[in-house]
């Protein structure tokens, strides 16, 4: 497997990978979700209610515990990020995910995966950091006003040990996007090297405590980028800080 994702076609000049298609489905599978859960939604709750339920109150409350009132705008970011990534992550687990060939003019007599882990693809989880990042930047100069937001990074106070300080907040903001986008990337992409090496010695038996590891590596992996999600919009929103 090679890092980069495999080109399947292109639709007026666009290119469409099979990182593309994954996306597509995780979409669907959530607009699919959300739309049962609004017609099954009831007061005496399912055993599907009840996970959902469970999953929002859980970051609903972490981000009030952490952010106090700020929670309200904090955790349905924090949440949203979770439900992509997560269910991106689990749809590439079910067996047989890169079987489907797909034929291109590049590709050899085998053909190209299909579908391939959307979080494997570096463009898409570097999208995903920049838009937590750019986010978080704008409640940060929402919510503490544009002065205290500049003041962060420049800062003539006890020159120039604050300015020295600055200068490595702005550094830090530069490296989220490298932490962000490489710490998912590698870890879903390694997963699937390991899993294809596995199907490869031995379709049957061999790879389920890999799969069972994969499963787990998708989960906290969702869970990391949310939760520092979090943390980084309730720091960079507190006034205090």
């Amino acid at each position: 497997m090679q890092i980069s994702p495999d080109i399947l076609f292109q639709i007026a000049g666009f290119p469409v990978t099979n990182t593309v298609v994954t996306t597509i489905i995780t979409d669907i599978a959530i607009i699919a979700l959300a739309i049962t859960m609004g017609k099954v939604i009831s007061l005496k709750p399912g055993k599907t209610q009840n996970a959902v339920e469970s999953v929002i109150d859980y970051f609903r409350d972490t981000a009030k515990e952490i952010a106090g009132d700020r929670a309200e705008f904090i955790y349905p970011w924090v949440l949203s990020f979770f439900l992509f990534i997560v269910i991106s992550n689990l749809i590439s687990q079910f067996p047989g995910f890169e079987s489907i060939r797909f034929h291109t003019l590049a590709s050899d007599h085998n053909g190209v995966p299909f579908l391939r882990a959307a979080t494997s693809d570096l463009n898409l989880t570097l999208a995903l950091a920049v838009v937590s990042v750019v986010v978080t930047h704008y409640f940060s100069i929402k919510h503490t006003g544009i002065k205290a937001y500049f003041t962060r990074f420049i800062t003539f106070r006890m020159f120039p040990i604050f300015l020295f300080v600055g200068i490595l907040e702005f550094v830090n903001e530069v490296t989220k996007l490298i932490s962000f986008s490489f710490r998912l990337f590698g870890n879903i992409f390694a997963g699937e090297r390991v899993m294809a090496t596995m199907y490869g010695l031995l379709s049957f038996g061999l790879p389920l405590p890999f799969m069972v590891l994969e499963l787990m590596v998708a989960l906290i992996q969702a869970i990391v980028f949310a939760m520092l999600t979090m943390a980084f919009m309730h720091i960079m929103t507190d006034k205090s800080h």
